[in-house]
């Protein structure tokens, strides 16, 4: 009856069979964090606990797919097939469904993804003549954001008086007034963006206290995976559930909290024990992945951290190499660096390409690594690029089907008011969403009666857009009466977008076409699975579709295709992944830790443990690379390594040049390893300046007889030459000693940053 507990370690065997009161489970990177919550999970099913009475939340669709697989393979699916088990977005996706009237939606709301959202934002920048340029749609959406993970509601904001401080201080005033349209355009369209999934559950039950005592007496059990990603709004929602029962499992890894941009508190998992001072705690300390060198390496740079839960991360596998540190003397050679020692292990090692990963720290990196991997004929993914679900074609079309479920759906209908063309321009529509907005109404209610709305039009407009709205109201009369496929195809069919593409031969159209097979095939397979969800039947096969087409996210979206290729993600991608090669590419200052993370002491812990948790993907090999020069904004710069480096202890690491025996300044391979080996302090964070040229001419030939002058005689100033720039201003002076740094202005190459103990700088005298 128990026999699965004897696959667990002692540890984890007490984590899994503690079920009443609140319990914090720290999973080191690698430890079985998936293992303890699987087998919780059927342990608690074992005791008698009904599936519906446990409430299992994840980050994504994945983890949530491939936990319920492994219970089901515990436990029997039956059993099983009621658990509330995945993503926060989905699941309060589905209780607000159920509960809508209370918060006034419709239960076909739509949920609008990122484009959806900027794209509603540029709408209103332009109703309210707002200068896009004062306020980027980015960093408006950013900002809107950030205010509901905080439970910062569109009418309360104009009291936040630090909120409006700071937009006053950012010269965007009006900010206020943008999320507080954005807000009500979103009602009045029946829509919720991903973050109102969350800000409107909280609302839900914190302003109906009968319908958050019937899921507070629903859920007694509560188990959450990646404690440590959740924001405030999460939290709160979390601690209203949790508060009849307090059993409250949450698991994660305080070292691997990275998310902070998203809104992601370390605070929640540290403070726990305050929260719930009855917690008990379980380390999970026990690495299976990876060797132990990889993880003593990774220990000796995490513990430089202040804010942590103290751990041992120990590893029983075999010791493994070093890590290596490979400098190259430029960007492009260390892509090909990366390249060459890919297909070099493949080869002499038989490993395949999907065992290999290569990240970095922001997506402009991939662009260097992707060339070198192509013109090696390395097979490889990008991941975050262009998702299928984003492509044009398919937007339209699930675009269609929005609006048939939604009327409302204001973005949905102009997308598609003139797709295939039927004679509706720029000019139409702008007076119908004028209208519209007058009227504060949707624009499907213009449509109706487009003359009463909006006497300009003449006969032929009108009856265009009558005709539009009669062919979405009969795909509407069926919608409830055939399945999702069905729907799908009578749509395809029904507007003439296959006759659009099917004729087109060129490679576009061709592709386009194949795209939307595959979406049709996508929604067959989706139909015969079935619903997943038996107890919510009553909502239509298309409702279910679109919300998990619209909470997928770049992980969940894994084809066969793409399963056996090199792996190109950001860190922050790769967080849950294992892969046996991984390369970390650009681990200079400036690159990681970011010249925008520099601000202070707690940003640079988040940023050290993005760089743990990439060390930590490893199973077999971990490579850190890094150039010696990189192209930013077009001048060629002079980079120096990051500060991590020097923070792993030096016996976990082996240094060569990436190909190059000697390294810019000159140094033998022994001198550099010595110099990346031998404690020194951490050197100031240099301030990021733009190049003033983005226009680099040829570069001099390097004198090897070139003398220089003593570094410390270079002042800020000073006219200076330089053996390879020519001559140049001194800008600026940074750091003490060894570690001074200026910043140099040639006029070829534009400013650049150069560390004087090695730039070999000779004043001019004038």
């Amino acid at each position: 009856m128990n026999n699965f507990l004897k696959d667990l370690n002692p540890i984890q065997r007490e984590a899994v069979v503690q079920t009443d009161g609140p319990v914090l489970v720290i999973a080191g990177a690698g430890s079985g964090k998936t293992r303890v919550l699987t087998f919780k999970i059927a342990w608690l099913l074992e005791q008698g606990i009904h599936a519906r009475n446990i409430l299992s939340l994840t980050f994504t669709n994945k983890a949530a797919r491939e936990m319920r697989d492994r219970i089901e393979q515990l436990m029997q699916p039956d059993i099983t097939r009621a658990l509330w088990m995945g993503t926060f977005h989905s699941l309060f996706a589905r209780i607000l469904r159920r509960e809508c009237q209370a918060i006034g939606y419709s239960q076909n709301f739509t949920i609008y993804d990122s484009d959806d959202t900027k794209s509603l934002i540029r709408s209103i920048l332009h109703d309210l003549k707002l200068d896009d340029d004062i306020y980027p749609v980015g960093e408006v959406l950013r900002r809107i954001s950030s205010a509901k993970n905080q439970l910062i509601t569109a009418e309360s904001y104009p009291s936040r008086s630090e909120w409006i401080a700071v937009d006053e201080y950012a010269r965007r005033p009006d900010m206020s007034n943008i999320y507080i349209t954005y807000a009500r355009r979103c009602r009045n369209a029946g829509a919720m963006d991903f973050d109102d999934l969350l800000l409107n559950t909280f609302l839900l039950f914190q302003n109906n206290p009968e319908i958050l005592k019937r899921y507070q007496d629903q859920f007694r059990h509560i188990l959450v995976d990646e404690y440590q990603d959740t924001n405030y709004a999460q939290y709160s929602i979390l601690n209203l559930l949790a508060r009849t029962h307090r059993n409250l499992c949450v698991v994660g890894d305080d070292s691997q909290s990275i998310y902070s941009f998203r809104g992601a508190r370390i605070e929640n998992i540290l403070n726990f024990r305050i929260d719930y001072p009855e917690y008990k705690i379980f380390k999970l300390e026990q690495n299976y992945r990876s060797t132990q060198t990889i993880v003593e390496a990774a220990n000796s740079l995490i513990l430089k951290n202040q804010s942590r839960i103290p751990k041992t991360i120990w590893s029983a596998n075999e010791t493994g190499a070093l890590v290596e540190v490979a400098q190259s003397l430029t960007d492009q050679e260390e892509g090909f660096f990366i390249s060459n020692r890919i297909l070099d292990t493949h080869l002499q090692e038989q490993a395949d390409f999907k065992e290999f990963a290569v990240l970095y720290r922001t997506h402009a990196q991939s662009r260097i690594i992707e060339e070198a991997c192509r013109k090696q004929n390395i097979p490889y993914k990008i991941y975050g690029s262009i998702s299928f679900y984003q492509r044009k074609e398919i937007k339209d079309i699930l675009a269609y089907f929005r609006l048939i479920l939604n009327h409302r759906d204001d973005e949905s209908l102009k997308r598609i008011i003139n797709y295939p063309a039927r004679g509706i321009g720029k000019t139409t529509l702008d007076r119908l969403s004028e209208a519209a907005m007058q009227a504060q109404c949707p624009i499907w209610f213009v449509l109706g009666d487009p003359v009463a709305y909006v006497p300009q039009f003449n006969k032929g407009t009108a009856e265009k857009l009558l005709q539009f709205r009669h062919l979405i109201e009969e795909f509407s009369s069926i919608a409830d009466t055939v399945d999702a496929y069905e729907l799908a195809m009578r749509v395809v069919q029904g507007t003439g977008i296959l006759e659009e593409y099917r004729f087109d031969r060129t490679p576009e159209g061709l592709s386009k076409f194949e795209n939307i097979e595959q979406l049709i095939n996508g929604i067959k397979v989706f139909v015969d699975q079935g619903n997943q969800e038996g107890e919510d039947a009553s909502f239509s096969g298309m409702d279910f579709f679109l919300q998990n087409v619209s909470l997928m996210t770049d992980q969940d979206n894994d084809k066969p295709e793409d399963r056996n290729k090199v792996s190109l993600m950001t860190i922050h991608s790769a967080k849950g992944l294992e892969f046996g090669y991984v390369f970390i590419a650009g681990v200079e200052e400036e690159l990681f830790p970011s010249s925008f993370s520099n601000g202070s002491a707690k940003e640079i812990e988040e940023e050290r443990r993005l760089f743990y948790v990439a060390i930590t993907r490893a199973m077999k090999r971990v490579v850190i690379t890094l150039a010696k020069t990189r192209y930013r904004w077009g001048s060629l710069m002079d980079c120096r390594p990051s500060r991590f480096i020097r923070e792993i202890d030096p016996k976990f690491l082996t240094v060569t040049g990436g190909g190059n025996q000697r390294n810019i300044s000159g140094q033998s391979m022994e001198e550099e390893e010595e110099e990346f080996n031998s404690p020194r302090p951490i050197p100031p964070p240099a301030r990021r300046i733009i190049p003033v040229s983005n226009k680099p001419g040829p570069r001099p030939p390097v004198d090897e007889n070139f003398e220089s002058d003593d570094p410390a005689a270079i002042q800020s100033g000073m006219t200076i030459t330089h053996p390879r720039f020519g001559n140049g201003k001194v800008l600026q002076i940074e750091g003490e000693g060894n570690n001074r740094m200026a910043t140099v202005f040639f006029k070829d190459t534009g400013n650049k940053q150069l560390l004087l103990k090695f730039a070999r700088l000779k004043i001019i005298k004038t």
